[in-house]
């Protein structure tokens, strides 16, 4: 019995801390803003529907060779791969940012980026 106790007071622990990871991702996302947004595209492809989509797909914008023809589909993983060193992850690649270096700062703006997936912005 005490077990589950400690089960159901952990949950809102965990809710918090996701909650506070994606806060802290929507912060560090604040730096993406200089070429990307989450609906539309700007330098950089919009990032709604960005889980799951393969890299260079999103219809009328403009990518490099290398993005288009690097057989990346988004997830988590190859997310924080790219985020790390995008020049390195995708050699030709056109974004010349030199990446996240902080895996926890690249782990909250993953959160980040899965959260605002759903969110208004990215419904309509």
């Amino acid at each position: 019995m005490a077990s589950a106790a400690i089960t159901a007071d952990a949950a809102p622990d965990k809710g918090a801390a996701l909650a506070a990871q994606v806060k802290a991702g929507e912060a560090i996302y604040a730096r993406c803003l200089a070429c990307h947004a989450l609906a539309y595209d700007r330098t950089g492809p919009r990032h709604c529907g960005l889980f799951g989509r393969r890299a260079g797909s999103v219809k009328g914008f403009n990518y490099s060779d290398a993005m288009k023809h690097s057989n990346i589909v988004w997830n988590e993983k190859t997310l924080n791969l790219f985020l790390s060193n995008p020049i390195k992850t995708v050699p030709g690649t056109t974004m010349t940012y030199a990446g996240v270096a902080s895996e926890k700062e690249r782990s909250d703006l993953i959160s980040y980026l899965k959260q605002a997936n759903t969110s208004p912005e990215c419904k309509k």
